[in-house]
């Protein structure tokens, strides 16, 4: 997984089909998608609760891009590893979840994952200036993580700003969950963001059957950044 800044484009199958994920999968990827975002919640970091290690080991086999994997657990440590065995790239977990982020992130890179760090809206950049060296990307939730289908916040552009200068010319990822809209990405991209997880806005209209407005919901927001 080499890196590169151009834009990214990354479906939530949290707005897949639950009992075709292998096929919503291929569909996807068939239309544009450039990663699969997985978010896994625990009920208890976040309200709400969704995937484990076998489900992503299950769906693994039906990803030729990048399996990226959003850990909104807590504790996280306890189970990187059965996550990297499941196949993900890129481990993402939160400066929230836990006292020892630093131990958080080494353990991902040491289980031979990407190593992501996201901040909750409420969560400023200050407390990640000693960790940028110690990752690959940085999440910014532009929603309330737990759900999906929520309105941007858009306090959040002014913090990916200040992100994208703290990373300067680090091979960092910024990438934004919540809320991506054609009306929204051109904002992030502006910002500095070059992942971009959607979930509903990829996955509305189309079905494995009908896979085509996948394509066309992708396209809509690579092309409102032009």
């Amino acid at each position: 997984m080499s890196f590169d800044r151009s834009l990214k484009i990354a479906p939530s199958i949290l707005s897949a089909d639950f009992a075709n994920f292998g096929a919503e999968i291929e569909a996807v990827e068939a239309q544009g998608a450039d990663w699969i975002h997985v978010d896994v919640m625990d009920g208890h970091f976040v309200p709400n609760l969704t995937f484990g290690p076998p489900l992503c080991a299950a769906i693994r086999k039906h990803i030729n891009t990048v399996m990226d994997v959003h850990l909104m657990i807590a504790p996280v440590d306890p189970y990187i590893q059965a996550f990297a065995d499941a196949g993900a790239d890129v481990l993402t977990a939160h400066l929230e979840a836990g006292p020892h982020i630093h131990r958080t992130l080494q353990a991902i890179r040491a289980a031979g994952c990407k190593a992501g760090l996201a901040l909750n809206p409420g969560t400023g950049v200050e407390d990640i200036e000693y960790l940028l060296d110690m990752v690959d990307l940085i999440c910014v939730m532009t929603v309330n993580p737990g759900f999906g289908g929520q309105k941007f916040i858009h306090s959040q552009i002014d913090k990916v700003k200040k992100l994208r200068a703290m990373i300067g010319d680090r091979p960092i990822h910024i990438e934004i969950d919540g809320g991506i809209t054609p009306e929204t990405a051109p904002l992030m991209a502006a910002a500095g963001a070059d992942v971009l997880v959607a979930g509903s806005a990829v996955f509305k209209g189309g079905s494995v059957s009908n896979p085509a407005p996948y394509g066309d919901n992708i396209r809509a927001i690579r092309n409102s950044i032009g």
